[in-house]
């Protein structure tokens, strides 16, 4: 009795999450598509059948014809591959969004902190204008650089800092030492919007708690159910996890919620983890059959997945 209780309790967690995700914002659709292969079919072949997408997306009140829509989009934007094998259609992550996705990868699942000397890379861009300075910014934040000024970039030298030599190419580019001090964190927090993603994470933490605590307490969701969750997990932490900059624990504000957040996301991870992967080896969802076993590697992800 109490299983089935603590169950229902995980349920309504679920379905406190889904109408959150439709009542947050304007649903796009074809990012929780990105999410879903990215996550859970890259690591198991990268191909999916349109059907199996469907039920999933179903699980979270989605329709298929908005998911048509969204694949269609992917397609065209040369995101996704598209092959029919008879009535069936399967899709899979282009080499675009391959590239994007291992490089989005290692920062969604990282362990933790990241170890750091107190080497900085400063590098001057070249003055641009429009789409062009717009694109540099963009891409050099991605890759972890905070703004010092309109055309000046920095970035502390961690040990797993992303390559970004194709975007400092034309720049200026200067290495520093300058170890954390009391003048250094209010540096970081100019140079970089931590405010704003740390209210992010907070609010991870705070979301993603309730269903944590009844899934630790006993609780269990169907194989469907959790790789709806798993979706919604790793949706929303993305999206904040690839606006955080991963500095060094030295160089955060004190009441940093990164920490907490992604540690509350590895432990839900790890406990969703056994049910949805139920469902993929079981949907049917590759043109042979069954999904392949998840890749050499995948459980390294948030520095270990195993208990």
């Amino acid at each position: 009795m109490a299983r089935t209780e603590s169950s229902s309790s995980a349920t309504s967690c679920l379905e406190a999450l889904i109408d959150r995700l439709h009542r947050r914002e304007r649903l796009r659709v074809w990012s929780i598509v990105i999410t879903v292969y990215g996550d859970a079919v890259v690591p198991r072949g990268g191909v999916l059948w349109l059907g199996a997408l469907q039920e999933l997306l179903e699980r979270l009140r989605i329709e298929p014809g908005a998911l048509r829509a969204a694949m269609s989009r992917l397609a065209s934007d040369r995101w996704l591959s598209r092959e029919k094998r008879g009535r069936r259609s399967y899709y899979a992550l282009s080499e675009t969004g391959n590239r994007s996705f291992a490089l989005a990868t290692q920062r969604i699942y990282a362990a933790g902190p990241v170890e750091w000397d107190g080497g900085w890379t400063i590098c001057v861009a070249p003055e641009e204008a429009g789409e062009a300075r717009d694109a540099r910014r963009k891409a050099l934040r991605e890759l972890g650089f905070g703004t010092l000024g309109p055309t000046v970039f920095c970035r502390p030298d961690t040990q797993d800092a992303p390559d970004a030599s194709d975007f400092l190419a034309d720049a200026v580019v200067f290495s520093a030492k300058a170890p954390a001090s009391e003048y250094l964190p209010p540096l970081t927090s100019a140079a970089w919007p931590l405010e704003e993603t740390g209210e992010a994470y907070d609010e991870i933490v705070q979301v993603f708690s309730p269903l944590l605590a009844s899934l630790e307490a006993g609780a269990q969701l169907d194989p469907l159910a959790a790789m709806a969750a798993r979706t919604l997990l790793i949706h929303d932490f993305r999206r904040t996890a690839l606006k955080d900059p991963l500095l060094p624990a030295l160089l955060l504000p004190e009441d940093w919620a990164g920490g907490k957040a992604r540690e509350t996301v590895a432990d839900l991870y790890r406990l969703l983890l056994p049910q949805s992967d139920a469902w993929l080896e079981a949907c049917d969802g590759a043109p042979d059959g069954i999904l392949p076993k998840n890749s050499e590697g995948f459980r390294d992800r948030f520095g270990g997945l195993d208990p």
